[in-house]
């Protein structure tokens, strides 16, 4: 009779082991597909809410032809506070309270990287949308963590790549005191030296993010005399640094190398001031022409009664990436999402998009050009979209610095 009891519990376990669906499956049936989202909402609003604008329209245009596999899309968002310790929380929230299957978001580089770890520790696929540098593919890379947007390595080898042209051999770096600055200017440092023969570094300024003082950080770009600039501030630090620095003419007859400047969302802040001539990654969203991405922009601004910007293509793009993710995995299970996202390729509003494997970075360009005062504001001229592929870390780069 032991015997027998015996035989049945284990036959009972095994059943229910077969029925168990993987780590953070949803059952299936008609209840939606819950997505866990995060973002700095309060403190980087110029970005993330135009993001958010962008993935909710794709949501309402997802659910309207009826979702994927069958189910609505619910996306369950939450306040990141732009720190690591609020992001790990609410993460661990949307994971175990809400039972999100995947993870998407945060804007801040150092919240990536903890993002990248937590997923990690977690076994759950999590999408950066925003953060920029290289570790969160590179030396924090791992199974569980994928990239859309281009990352530091290939956005500013795509500004040196403009700059040989220039002559400038003594340049200055100014950019914000966290991990995304800190990874820009490494690889600018790195990628100027072995770009531009006899090229140097003659002068650093790090300020704290949000806490520039502008005069004293212009000086000392002045005193090193550079004949380049780059400069990867953003927000109301880049509207001090450049109100200051035209006031101070540091930027006459220099090569400005700008990380993300021609994005309307630091760009607009900076109405007639605009520094005219520098050369920028950005996004020129009015000149774009191809039918597929004015469709989107045209939706857009019914919808929002305003203009896109860089951030809302990035949320709409994530949004139907994960909807074709799902879609092709045939279910939400961890590995088989992964195994969906792994080399795939995304047919996006701006042309072709793969997923690199041995990364898990995707192949999202940007546009180069440079800036110029159109009317009362700026805009990008004399631009053009880099495919991302060219610009990716090499795969022997990959393998010396990843630890899965």
């Amino acid at each position: 009779m032991a015997k027998i009891s015996t035989i049945c519990w284990l036959a009972f376990g095994a059943a229910l082991a077969l029925g168990t669906p993987s780590v953070h499956a949803q059952p299936a049936g008609n209840a939606p597909i819950k997505i866990g989202e995060l973002n700095s909402y309060a403190r980087q609003a110029a970005f993330t809410v135009p993001y958010r604008n962008g993935w909710q329209l794709a949501l309402d245009e997802i659910n309207a032809k009826g979702g994927v596999l069958g189910r609505k899309i619910e996306i369950v968002s939450r306040e990141d506070g732009a720190t690591t310790g609020d992001a790990t929380r609410v993460a661990e929230e949307l994971v175990t309270r809400e039972g999100a299957v995947l993870l998407f978001g945060s804007f801040l580089s150092n919240v990536g990287v903890a993002m990248a770890d937590f997923a990690n520790q977690k076994k759950i696929v999590y999408i950066a949308a925003e953060p920029l540098t290289d570790a969160i593919t590179m030396a924090q890379g791992n199974r569980y963590t994928f990239r859309i947007r281009p990352n530091n390595t290939m956005q500013v080898g795509m500004l040196v790549d403009q700059a040989k042209a220039s002559g400038a051999k003594r340049w200055a770096i100014v950019a914000p005191n966290y991990e995304y600055g800190q990874s820009a200017a490494e690889v600018f440092k790195r990628l100027i030296k072995e770009r531009v023969p006899g090229a140097e570094v003659v002068a650093e300024q790090y300020p704290a993010l949000g806490k520039i003082e502008a005069g004293a950080t212009v000086s000392a770009l002045e005193q090193a005399k550079p004949d380049g600039i780059f400069n990867v501030l953003f927000g109301p630090d880049l509207t001090q640094f450049v109100r200051e620095g035209n006031t101070r003419g540091l930027f006459e007859d220099k090569t400005v190398l700008s990380l993300l400047t021609g994005e309307p969302e630091w760009l607009l802040p900076l109405k007639d001031e605009v520094p005219e001539g520098w050369i920028v990654t950005g996004y020129p969203w009015d000149e774009i022409t191809d039918p597929k991405h004015k469709a989107f922009v045209d939706a857009y601004r019914a919808k929002f009664k305003d203009t896109p910007r860089l951030g809302s293509l990035l949320g709409y793009m994530v949004l139907y990436m994960i909807r074709d993710t799902i879609e092709r995995a045939g279910s939400t299970d961890t590995d088989a999402l992964i195994k969906a996202l792994t080399d795939a390729k995304f047919d996006t509003v701006i042309g072709p998009v793969s997923m690199r494997g041995i990364d898990h970075q995707a192949t999202m360009g940007a546009w180069v050009g440079k800036l110029a005062l159109k009317g009362a504001t700026g805009g990008m001229t004399d631009w053009k979209y880099f495919d991302g592929t060219s610009f990716m870390p090499t795969e022997a780069e990959v393998k010396a610095v990843r630890k899965d």
